[in-house]
């Protein structure tokens, strides 16, 4: 018992020295930013990992220098400032080209920067220019050499094609990187890679991305399973002639003969064991992974079918309310909720390509919106109104529901005294945000996703039905777009609305 006290303690201080050998490794600013980036503090973050790549690329550390310099980048992105973001990649790409000799290397740390770029075209709905750098990551991965990049290449470029709908391409990209990991009977690394694809695509929002790498999981786990019995067997074989060699090599006498052939009954024994428990597993997990694909199937029509028959029931149900009184606070409430549903079904069974963009000028455009709900605000509240003179395209009916309905909540959440605030801001050549703000509580963060989700609970439809917001996130996703909640605004409330031209 002293003995394995002592193992558990020597393990444990192994343990302690590698993590302390690795701190060391860093810089106080490297530390400093990681330790601001913990605590959410984005903008102390994103200074301090500046101030590391400059201090690293001062020693000649490029290594240390462009990981900081990309995390830099990716904090800028974050928030949506992406021309200070292609900025410092530029600057990332001039200090590598002055300060790294080795041909090699360079371009290991030129992919890096190609890799951050990639991404944020592919946040910007961007397929041409993702792809440019995709290239640009082949051409980089080719030259460095190294097989952790081009592993690196095969994953990121199997994201683009799933992301893009590219489903075939995506597919054989992803097939090459397993077969090339399973080659080497690294089945614990491609099934991390397919964890972190699937994460990634629930992440994004992206359906496409998590059915089609499920799919593909699904066939590599039946493949891969049958590899590993197979394996199994091999070295229980394997085993089975080193004790046949053994013994042609010891004592030939009887009893010594004898010993080794019950040993020999005992492996055996244990080889029928093991392959027809792996054969019922093998079995038990195919059948399992096809009854979880029906029912993920049914489970798909299942939901189509409910959204159909709400949709009927409220055009059904709308003749029939219209003929009562439709000043009583139910029955309006009542007609507004079989209009929302009208709306929601509408909205999912929409074509994205219909969508039109309009020429907008934008100062008057939210000046208007916010005249709408000068009559609803509390007393002594202030209205803000934040725009550029400049025009955009939009698409006018569906950005005037969302800021309408953005704008009433914010009336009707605001203290007294308070102040709500429309503001348009241009964050790239073809990209915007409305942001619509409001003093007074906040959404907690574990409600803040449920929001946009309809029918989670029971409500007096007089006080609202909980529609309008699910609502707005469909129409900004139908316009490849986006709505959200700002985590890091901490005085109220604000809505931020992301919009690609």
């Amino acid at each position: 018992m002293n003995r394995r006290i002592l193992i558990f303690l020597l393990c444990l201080l192994a343990n302690g020295l590698q993590v302390l050998a690795q701190q060391a490794q860093k810089s106080n600013l490297q530390q400093q930013a990681e330790a601001a980036g913990e605590k959410d503090n984005i903008a102390s973050a994103r200074y301090l990992y500046i101030r590391a790549f400059e201090d690293y690329a001062n020693k000649g550390k490029m290594a240390q220098s462009v990981e900081c310099g990309t995390k830099a980048t990716a904090l800028y992105y974050k928030e949506n400032y992406y021309k200070e973001a292609f900025d410092l990649l530029r600057r990332i790409d001039q200090t590598i080209i002055a300060q790294e000799q080795n041909t090699a290397s360079r371009s290991a740390l030129h992919y890096r920067t190609a890799k951050e770029r990639m991404q944020m075209y592919m946040k910007l709905r961007k397929p041409a220019s993702a792809k440019d750098q995709i290239d640009a990551m082949e051409n980089h991965a080719k030259a460095s050499g190294d097989e952790n990049v081009k592993n690196d290449l095969l994953y990121n470029k199997a994201i683009y094609y799933y992301t893009f709908g590219q489903n075939a391409q995506g597919n054989a990209v992803f097939k090459e990187m397993a077969d090339k990991l399973t080659s080497t009977k690294e089945y614990d690394k491609v099934d991390e890679v397919y964890q972190t694809l699937i994460a990634n695509g629930r992440k994004s929002g992206s359906a496409n991305l998590v059915a089609q790498s499920y799919a593909s999981y699904m066939a590599w786990k039946d493949s891969v399973s049958a590899l590993k019995v197979a394996d199994e067997i091999g070295a229980l074989k394997k085993q089975i002639a080193d004790g046949e060699a053994t013994i042609a090599d010891k004592d030939s006498s009887l009893a010594t003969r004898q010993a080794t052939i019950i040993g020999l009954g005992i492996v055996i024994a244990v080889l029928a064991a093991v392959l027809a428990l792996g054969a019922v597993a093998l079995l038990r997990y195919i059948v399992l992974t096809r009854k979880l694909k029906k029912n993920l199937k049914l489970a798909n029509e299942s939901d189509a079918l409910k959204a159909k028959f709400i949709s009927n029931i409220s055009a059904q149900l709308e003749p029939t309310l219209k003929r009562l009184d439709g000043r009583q606070p139910e029955v309006k409430a009542m007609l507004g909720f079989a209009d929302n549903i009208q709306t929601l079904s509408s909205l999912q069974n929409t074509d994205s390509n219909a969508i039109e963009l309009e020429e907008t000028d934008m100062s008057p455009f939210c000046e208007g919106l916010m005249d709408q709900i000068r009559d609803k605000v509390k007393a002594g509240s202030e209205l803000m109104v934040n725009t550029p003179k400049m025009s955009a395209k939009i698409y006018k009916p569906y950005v005037e529901y969302i800021i309408k309905h953005l704008l009433g909540n914010a009336a009707y959440f605001a203290p007294e005294g308070g102040h709500i605030k429309l503001e348009f801001k241009k964050r790239g050549a073809h990209s915007y945000q409305f942001l619509v703000s409001n003093t007074g509580s906040f959404i907690p963060e574990e409600k803040r996703e449920d929001v946009f989700k309809p029918f989670l609970e029971v409500k007096d439809l007089t006080e609202g039905d909980g529609l309008g917001l699910p609502i707005c996130k469909q129409m900004a996703l139908k316009m490849k777009g986006d709505l959200d909640i700002d985590a890091t605004f901490t005085k109220g409330t604000r809505f931020v609305l992301d919009l690609h031209a």
